[in-house]
């Protein structure tokens, strides 16, 4: 039960072989810096540099910024907008010649959170929400992914949410942990308000510096650091690497 997992972000693509069934890397994690512009041949390119560095044959899980349905991407928040309709299943696996399923890269980080992480055995209304370039979210119901939320968008004061309150704006900006935690302290009390989760779990660069401003936030719901840091996202993508989703099927 090994695959290789591909975390794609903003600023890095990241992968390493992941044995599905303990969740752990099974080599050190390879990185590869995200092509700038990220198009979706250059980004293709770089995944295969990836795939080929672990001289890799099997099967790939592709964790990916972007809303994914049925292996196409329809989004393209933090990535290049040449990839909004470009069928990444296919690009994918014509450049590293391997089977390979695409996920959300939040629904991935989430999906080895609840399954090897603070989430495990979690029930109820549970949000994972991965701060660092933007912010993404992974909604889980009695532990059932309800996939492609992208809740980073929910409209805070005019703007994206991710636009306001991901580590990227704390960092460009300057703003102190707590100037920052009130800004992120706003976007979490909306998505209370509109979902009422009973677990938060905080992933993604952020997480690693969560005793810094956990302090500052009023949430009701229980609220956690993710236990798997930076490696939720290559583990969750090589769990998905292991299911290639059937075609959908149409509406009768």
């Amino acid at each position: 039960m090994i695959t290789l997992g591909i975390d794609v972000g903003g600023t890095g693509i990241k992968g390493a072989p992941v044995d599905t069934e303990k969740g752990v890397l099974l080599h050190e994690r390879y990185r590869v810096l995200t092509p700038q512009p990220s198009t979706p041949q250059a980004v293709a390119a770089a995944v295969a540099e990836v795939a080929e560095h672990f001289q890799w044959k099997d099967r790939i899980g592709v964790g990916f910024p972007s809303v994914i349905k049925d292996g196409n991407v329809m989004t393209a928040a933090n990535i290049d907008s040449g990839w909004v309709g470009t069928d990444g299943k296919s690009l994918l696996e014509v450049a590293t010649r391997c089977k390979v399923n695409l996920i959300n890269d939040a629904d991935a980080a989430g999906i080895a959170e609840m399954r090897f992480g603070v989430g495990r055995g979690a029930r109820g209304v549970v949000m994972m929400i991965t701060v660092g370039t933007g912010i993404g979210t992974a909604l889980f119901i009695d532990g059932t992914l309800v996939p492609n939320t992208e809740l980073g968008h929910l409209e805070i004061r005019g703007k994206d949410a991710e636009r306001r309150a991901s580590d990227a704006v704390r960092q460009e900006k300057g703003l102190s942990w707590k100037r920052w935690a009130k800004r992120f302290d706003e976007y979490l009390s909306t998505v209370e308000r509109l979902f009422w989760p009973d677990l938060i779990i905080i992933g993604g660069g952020g997480s690693k510096y969560f005793d810094r401003f956990s302090h500052h936030l009023t949430v009701r719901a229980r609220l956690v650091p993710a236990k798997m840091l930076n490696d939720a996202g290559i583990v969750g993508a090589g769990i998905a690497g292991l299911h290639q989703p059937e075609p959908p099927q149409p509406i009768t």
